[in-house]
């Protein structure tokens, strides 16, 4: 009898694993290199907002390239992120409401969980998580 529990114990928790590993994957976008991902938008220029909040991605932008990190222009509003351990963390981006939505960047090292950038702050943010 023991035998027999043991036996249906093990195969509900295969049958288990087998349905979370068969996810439909078709409506995100995959993300499993070291990289950055950014929105793929027109800036206008001429705005002093804009400007400033351009001058700032393009100052973390040079520094993530530096440090190895390529460009992924996000395809999807709905990005998967793929670890190195097999965990995957999910992120909805929304509609962007500002310049600085807009502008979103998130760094992605394979090893650690994605980061959002701030833009209001400097790149000090970026080598804490680099290190």
């Amino acid at each position: 009898m023991r035998c027999i529990l043991i036996l249906l114990t093990a195969a509900l928790l295969f049958s288990c694993t087998q349905s979370r590993d068969s996810k439909n994957r078709a409506a995100y976008d995959i993300i499993t290199e070291k990289c950055y991902v950014i929105r793929n938008v027109k800036p206008v220029s001429g705005d002093p907002l804009v400007d400033s909040v351009m001058q700032r991605s393009a100052a973390i932008v040079n520094y993530l390239e530096r440090h190895g990190f390529s460009k992924h222009i996000a395809a999807k509003d709905s990005l998967l992120f793929h670890r190195t351990n097999a965990q995957e963390v999910v992120i909805e981006l929304p509609a962007p409401q500002d310049v600085w939505q807009a502008n979103t960047i998130i760094v992605f090292d394979p090893e650690k969980n994605p980061l959002f950038v701030n833009l209001h702050k400097d790149t000090t943010q970026v080598e804490h998580y680099i290190k």
